[in-house]
């Protein structure tokens, strides 16, 4: 009898034993969650508020890298010339529409509205195909971009994530390239061949902005974000300052057809550039200097997923800080979009430009949009690092300078009447100020979550780019007869959409890491370890059933 209790006695041990270690590693496991759930709360809510990025404890003692000759800033560069590449192969048509019409006007009166300005000229060359399109036709065209540019936005963030954004951005800008270098047999086809090419122009572009946010987003430390994107997303302006004037001369001494073969060449050279110089992460660049790469690293390591399978697309859409950005962002494209295209035609048909001294004129208020871009982001990220203002107070202020400054200044140009220098300078102004929201909402993906930053600036740059869509079409369709108090009506439009942008960001923005940006990756960890630590209490036979992978317990 004695002898058959001894046997079960070192079963009984073994058994109370892993008893009393499975609830000792639960215990544990529950510790390490909620301690992970305060880490969470502590990285998403309060600690922008409590303890400025560059005092956290967190960040270890990692060096700060130099900027001189660095991969991040080479990559700010490389970028800069790509989007200089995508915004001068959108705007030249818009200057090259006012030559490509019969008459050399937007509608069929060869006339403006204010005196002609003579300047002694060469003569005009009128070598290329002229067309006969009304003004409907024009808006269509101008504005039919931006109807394939919006298919591409979502896409362009998801894959940039899920796959790189490196060959992405490449390939979409390149695909606009080769459309362009298409566009003059196009127009010689017909109107309809022409918007059939300017919507694939606009696919391939879509996926430019998306992919370049999800790209930085593994590039940019939390403290260089402003600096290094406002020189990235600049070359937009940049390539707007420099192709409406160029763009102008090249239909002046040559024909509206070189327009579209020289920045066409000019694409085909960065795109070599990006292919021999770029990766899609500090991890896989192979000039990048060791320091550098530790610093990138160690600053974006509390706000980066580990993962690229699950995004969450419930919380994303149902985040009132998001919903600010879209609203912010439609608004103020309302107004880029409107200038963008039809100001060239502003200043043709109202002030009397020539093609020649139109381009030139056109480019002002982007060269100021351009250096005041630059100059607000140096300045963002001096007061978070330097004066430690919070994220949200810095964005904020931007977006309201950004936005309702120009807005004051757009409609003051609408009663300038034909006092061309006033409404020049007003115009100017008005552009030049909404270069400072750069460094407000625009980047604003990447303080709510950096980990979606793509997928996010793709959802609000969807939204965004239906003004580009409807914007020329509507300005169009109030300026039939080109008076002046019909562009007034233009300028009201565009000021108060503005406005409610810059009222609702203002209200409901946010400028730290969303909790369901970050709550998946603690999640993730505790879970991980709570099922390590629980296979080792269990008995080999029962480990099988315990799911240890992430694609078991996430379904």
């Amino acid at each position: 009898m004695f002898e058959h209790i001894q046997l079960y006695i070192p079963p009984i041990l073994r058994y109370a034993e892993r008893l009393w270690h499975f609830f000792h590693t639960t215990a544990a496991a529950g510790q390490y969650q909620l301690k992970m759930m305060e880490h969470s709360a502590s990285d998403s809510e309060t600690e922008d508020h409590v303890q400025p990025l560059l005092r956290r404890k967190d960040t270890g003692d990692i060096p700060k890298a130099p900027a001189c000759c660095s991969s991040r800033y080479g990559l700010a560069f490389l970028s800069c010339y790509g989007f200089f590449v995508a915004y001068a192969l959108r705007v030249n048509l818009s200057v090259a529409m006012v030559d490509m019409l019969k008459n050399s006007s937007s509608g069929s009166n060869s006339s403006s509205v204010c005196p002609h300005h003579k300047i002694p000229v060469p003569k005009h060359n009128h070598t290329a195909r002229v067309y006969d399109w009304d003004s409907e036709t024009q808006g269509w065209i101008l504005g039919s971009f931006f109807y394939g540019y919006i298919f591409t936005q979502i896409p362009g963030g998801y894959f940039a994530r899920k796959y790189g954004a490196k060959w992405l951005f490449g390939i979409g800008i390149l695909c606009t390239v080769i459309f362009t270098l298409l566009t003059p047999l196009a127009a010689d086809l017909g109107a309809g061949y022409l918007i059939a090419v300017r919507v694939l122009e606009g696919i391939g572009e879509g996926v430019s902005f998306p992919a370049m946010h999800a790209m930085w987003a593994s590039w940019a430390p939390p403290l260089e974000r402003s600096r290094l994107l406002t020189i990235s997303y600049t070359g937009a302006q940049l390539g707007t300052v420099v192709a409406l004037p160029l763009s102008g001369q090249i239909c002046f001494y040559l024909d509206w057809t070189y327009v579209f073969y020289i920045f066409g060449a000019v694409g085909l050279l960065w795109f070599f550039l990006w292919v021999c110089f770029v990766s899609n992460s500090p991890s896989s660049h192979k000039r990048i200097t060791e320091a550098e790469k530790n610093y990138i690293m160690a600053s974006l390591k509390n706000e980066l997923s580990p993962t690229t399978d699950y995004i969450p697309w419930t919380s994303i859409l149902k985040s009132l800080p998001l919903w600010a950005i879209v609203v912010a962002h439609f608004s103020y494209n309302w107004t880029f979009y409107t200038l963008l295209t039809l100001l060239p035609t502003y200043m043709n048909d109202i002030l009397g430009f020539s093609i020649q001294q139109n381009g030139m004129l056109s480019a002002l208020p982007y060269l100021g949009c351009w250096l005041l871009a630059l100059l607000g982001g140096q300045l963002a990220d001096l007061l978070r690092e330097k004066y430690l203002y919070r994220t949200v107070i810095v964005r904020k202020a931007f977006t309201i300078v950004g936005m309702a400054g120009p807005a004051i200044f757009l409609v003051a140009a609408g009663y300038t009447g034909c006092n061309f220098v006033l409404a020049v300078a007003f115009l100017s102004i008005s552009s030049s100020l909404g270069g400072i929201s750069a460094s407000g909402f625009n980047i604003n993906h990447l303080d709510i979550a950096p980990s979606y930053a793509g997928i996010l600036l793709g959802i609000t740059n969807s939204f965004a780019t239906i003004p580009g869509m409807v914007g020329p079409v509507i300005a169009r369709s109030l300026t039939k007869s080109n008076t002046i108090p019909e562009w007034q009506t233009v300028f009201y439009i565009s000021a108060g959409i503005n406005i409610f942008g810059a009222v609702f960001f203002t209200i409901f923005g946010k400028g730290t890491v969303q909790p369901w940006a970050v709550q998946r990756i603690h999640s993730l960890s505790s879970r991980l370890y709570y099922n390590k630590i629980r296979r080792a209490a269990q008995p080999l036979q029962h480990r099988s059933s315990i799911p240890s992978t992430h694609a078991e317990f996430a379904s």
